[in-house]
């Protein structure tokens, strides 16, 4: 159990890059000569696009990407480091940074390889930027790291609690 609590975040990086590579890769192959597949007409659509910089175009400038390179190779690389070093983290906790860890990863392999992030994921009701599965893992990470977050803080609250109480019955048992 131990063994698969420490790779368990890495494995969660493997597969995610291995699922962005895969998706980006046949939406090269099959989205690029075509440009878009409706999947429900109006609401969802396999769309390719590419972007060349972070979320939402942010840093897309040529003389700007070199920061968002920089940014993601080192939150990257704390990432991985975290996971090597810290060895007592919940569960969530490390699932998520693998989640996380994994969708940087899948679109660091674009930037450096092409300059350039394929997207197709394209929520065209609501006209949200379209995105990948990398994308995906970096949210759906992101949100369980909060989540984790607030867990852990409820947790102290209720055991700094009870500590109070604690300490208020032996003290009044004393007295």
């Amino acid at each position: 159990m131990k063994i698969f609590k420490r790779a368990l975040p890495f494995l969660i990086a493997l597969i995610s890059v291995l699922l962005d590579q895969l998706t980006k890769y046949l939406a090269v192959v099959h989205l690029k000569p075509i440009g878009s597949v409706p999947l429900i007409e109006g609401v969802f659509h396999f769309t390719y696009t590419t972007n060349r910089g972070a979320a939402f175009s942010l840093f897309a400038a040529e003389d700007q990407r070199w920061i968002f390179l920089t940014v993601s190779s080192i939150a990257i690389i704390v990432m991985t480091v975290y996971l090597l070093r810290v060895k007592k983290q919940p569960l969530l906790w490390t699932a998520a940074i693998g989640a996380v860890l994994g969708g940087g990863i899948g679109n660091m392999i674009d930037r450096i390889s092409t300059g350039e992030v394929v997207d197709f994921l394209d929520f065209c009701l609501i006209n949200f930027p379209i995105f990948n599965v990398a994308d995906c893992f970096v949210c759906v990470g992101a949100a369980l790291l909060f989540l984790a977050f607030i867990l852990d803080w409820r947790r102290e609250i209720k055991e700094e609690a009870a500590k109070r109480a604690s300490e208020e019955n032996h003290d009044t048992a004393g007295a």
